[in-house]
């Protein structure tokens, strides 16, 4: 055993055999830097939560928030209070939650708010009798938050995404 003196002068004992295990770890040890290192992937989608999306046999539309049903609302008037809102949204049911940003800057609204429904009737409703309505002034769009896009690309069909290699960097482009 071999005696070690620290600053201190404290003593203690250092076991040998000890020493030589961490640097036999250390010669047998792999270095591997940044993510995604080795042939590990995820394969095993089971084992996430998943949630049931609707209108996927269509491949398109509205979709559910884990919530409820989002109403996204756009050209607010930057004057509007949040109760103009909720007046006029709760004609078409009962409102979750109502989301209406404002501008830490100015104290003004961003332009935009979202109003959660509970069911989809609500939230259609809700689209369908206020889009182009009038607040403060402002004609507001009103449409869904969260839509599906087209389903998968069926066998047969083109995709219209690049594929092969990226398109080169401008210094290369003008040597063409």
């Amino acid at each position: 055993m071999a005696e070690i003196i620290l600053h201190d002068e404290e003593e203690f004992e250092v076991d040998e055999e000890g020493d030589k295990g961490i640097e036999k770890l250390k010669e047998t040890a792999v270095r591997r830097k940044g993510r995604g290192f080795g042939v590990e992937t995820r394969t095993h989608v089971e084992e996430y939560e998943t949630m049931d999306v609707d209108g996927e046999e269509l491949g398109q539309g509205p979709q559910r928030s884990v919530e409820g049903w989002i109403v996204f609302i756009t050209n607010i008037n930057e004057e509007t209070q949040e109760d103009d809102v909720r007046d006029k949204f709760a004609d078409f049911g009962e409102i979750k939650n109502l989301h209406f940003n404002l501008d830490r800057r100015t104290g003004f609204v961003k332009g935009y708010a979202l109003v959660e429904y509970d069911t989809h009737k609500e939230a259609l409703n809700a689209i369908e009798g206020l889009n182009g309505a009038e607040i403060c002034g402002n004609k507001i769009n009103v449409d869904w938050t969260f839509v599906q896009g087209p389903g998968k690309k069926r066998s047969g069909q083109k995709s219209h995404r690049r594929t092969g290699r990226r398109s080169p960097s401008p210094s290369r482009r003008r040597r063409r």
